[in-house]
C-alpha cells in the first residue's frame, strides 16, 4: 500500500515538481495545500504519512503550521522543503520536531531520501 504524502506549499510549480518526482514511486500524494490554515484542515481528513512544508507561505508560515500540527499530532511526520537554508531556521525546524530538511531547488533523489529517511526513522 502506497504511503500518503500532503506537500504543503504556496507554489504551484514546487507542488507539481513534487508530484512529478513522487508519481513512479510507492509514495502517493494525498493532498496538495497552498498554506498552514488549510494543512491545518486538511491533515484531519486526509492523515497522511507524511508532510513536505515549505516556510515561506502567505499567512500562517511553515514552522508555525509545523509546530501546531505536531502539538495536535505528535505522531506526525514533516519534512520542510525551503529556499530559507540559514543554520537558525535548520535548527529551529528541528526543535519544533520535524524529520528533514530539503533545500530548494530540490532534485527527485534527495527528497525521495528525505521522505524515506523520515518514515524509517519515525518507524525505529
Amino acid at each position: 500500500m502506497a504511503k500518503k504524502i500532503m506537500i504543503v506549499d504556496d507554489s504551484r510549480i514546487a507542488q507539481l515538481q513534487l508530484e512529478k518526482i513522487l508519481s513512479d514511486t510507492d509514495y502517493e500524494v494525498a493532498a496538495c495545500c497552498q498554506s498552514g490554515e488549510e494543512a491545518l484542515e486538511t491533515y484531519e481528513t486526509v492523515q497522511p504519512d507524511l508532510v513536505t512544508m515549505d516556510i515561506l507561505m502567505p499567512g500562517m508560515d511553515g514552522l508555525e503550521t509545523a509546530r501546531l500540527l505536531l502539538q495536535r499530532h505528535p505522531d506526525a511526520r514533516i519534512i520542510m522543503i525551503s529556499s530559507l537554508a540559514y543554520d537558525d531556521t535548520i535548527d529551529e525546524a528541528k526543535r519544533i520536531g520535524t524529520l528533514g530538511f530539503v533545500y530548494k531547488p530540490f532534485d527527485g533523489d534527495q527528497v525521495l531520501l528525505s521522505i524515506n529517511n523520515a518514515l524509517t526513522a519515525a518507524q525505529g
